[in-house]
């Protein structure tokens, strides 16, 4: 009798043993700092620094909030994957930003296209995702037969893959990325399969070793992206697609956006700087095109939906390879009033700090450059304000409305420096 007690006593310890190690967070009371594997949620504390050592679930119908100024740090060696069942709200502020990175010493050149942790995956029943003022950065690492997002089908389901920073597939849900950063990523930085979406005044930079865009809509988008910064990324800086069986059809209005020597390290068809494709709906203006393989490029044998509006885009190449590429015919879109030359050099847009020279096979970003507009730029003045976004009344995302944001009478992200 004794002994079945005992045995009793052990098997329920080590039930109680096994649940405390895999769930929620030991966190410090005092300073907030913890470490998490298994399920997440409820609030990590401001200016606080979480270890992840291992893949992390919020689950559904549950939230995580991560309060201004958090650093997350993730595990190289056991490299986790952030699954999102429920919601996720990274609220950071601009002077205490979020940061998703790893230990400091394994922030080198070495690794400069990241593969030292999973990404943001957030399955279906996701119905919120809340990135503001929030670094993600080192992320992007190939899935194997152990990986949680192949065991739960998440993203594409299967060993071998890649994966994206982030990650979203809901039709239903709502997705707001706003004054955040993507940098060191290995291959695509979003990747999203539907939902209300508001991508706005991010910046994108280092990422893709042999391919990857930084917002990449397919099928089930309402997609308002605008203000973003996409410097030298492998492949296409947008790609804009109407794949997948999901409904509505991608809707995506992109407008005021500046787009840096993309396309140029996947010498391919592919690579460009804003691929249209599989009967996506668009609307594309006031965006520069700097230096860019190609200018906006359509798929010929799924040709973007007939109500797909372009327009008052800026066109420059330093060289006349570059501009030669630019010009309209059957697969690169033109638009009404572009702004289009037909020689090297033609529409400088006069940055404030960026040497226009610069080898487009670069993908080492200077945080010193700016891309404000000097005065006598030909982007000034030029945009066009009179077309409609999708969320110009706001998606409420945890009680709080996220708009996107007006159009300027500029082309691109930044206006004039004064």
């Amino acid at each position: 009798m004794k002994a079945k007690q005992l045995f009793i006593y052990l098997a329920l310890f080590m039930v109680v043993f096994t649940g405390c190690e895999k769930a929620n967070i030991d966190v410090d009371p005092g300073t907030g700092n913890g470490s998490a594997i298994g399920e997440v949620s409820g609030i990590w504390k401001r200016g606080s620094v979480q270890h992840i050592t291992g893949d992390i679930i919020i689950p559904e119908g549950q939230s995580l909030t991560i309060e201004e100024g958090v650093t997350v740090i993730m595990d190289a060696v056991a490299k986790p994957e952030i699954i999102v069942k429920g919601n996720l709200y990274a609220e950071g502020t601009q002077a205490f930003p979020i940061k998703f990175t790893v230990e400091e010493a394994l922030r080198t050149k070495e690794n400069e296209f990241g593969r030292l942790w999973g990404g943001i995956l957030a399955a279906p029943s996701c119905a919120e995702l809340l990135l503001n003022y929030t670094i993600i950065e080192y992320a992007g690492a190939t899935t194997s037969d152990a990986s949680t997002s192949v065991k739960q089908k998440l993203y594409k389901g299967k060993a071998g893959e890649n994966l994206p920073a982030l990650w979203f597939a809901n039709v239903n849900g709502k997705l707001v990325v706003t004054n955040s950063v993507f940098r060191n990523l290995q291959e695509d930085c979003t990747y999203i399969e539907g939902g209300k979406i508001i991508f706005a005044n991010n910046l994108f930079y280092t990422t893709g070793v042999t391919g990857g865009e930084a917002i990449n809509l397919k099928s089930g988008c309402l997609a308002d992206v605008a203000y973003n910064l996409v410097y030298s990324t492998n492949t296409n800086a947008l790609k804009l697609s109407n794949s997948g069986d999901r409904s509505p059809q991608t809707f995506a209005v992109v407008y005021n956006n500046t787009l840096i020597n993309t396309g140029w390290r996947r010498p391919s068809a592919k690579g460009g700087s804003i691929w249209v494709e599989a009967t996506v709906r668009v609307s594309v203006f006031n965006n520069m095109f700097a230096n860019t393989r190609f200018g906006i490029k359509r798929d010929t044998k799924a040709p973007e939906d007939a109500r797909s509006l372009f327009g008052n885009n800026l066109y420059y190449g330093y060289n006349q390879t570059t501009v030669n590429q630019f010009q309209p015919t059957a697969d690169i879109v033109g638009g009404i009033n572009d702004v289009i030359g037909k020689t090297a050099g033609d529409n400088d847009p006069k940055f404030l700090n960026y040497p226009t020279s610069t080898d487009v096979n670069n993908a080492s970003f200077n945080t010193a450059w700016n891309f404000h507009l000097q005065a006598g730029s030909p982007a000034i003045g030029k945009g066009k304000t009179d077309f409609t976004r999708h969320h110009a009344a706001g998606l409420v995302l945890n009680g709080i409305t996220y708009t996107s944001p007006a159009p300027a009478n500029y082309i691109g992200a930044y206006g004039s420096a004064n």
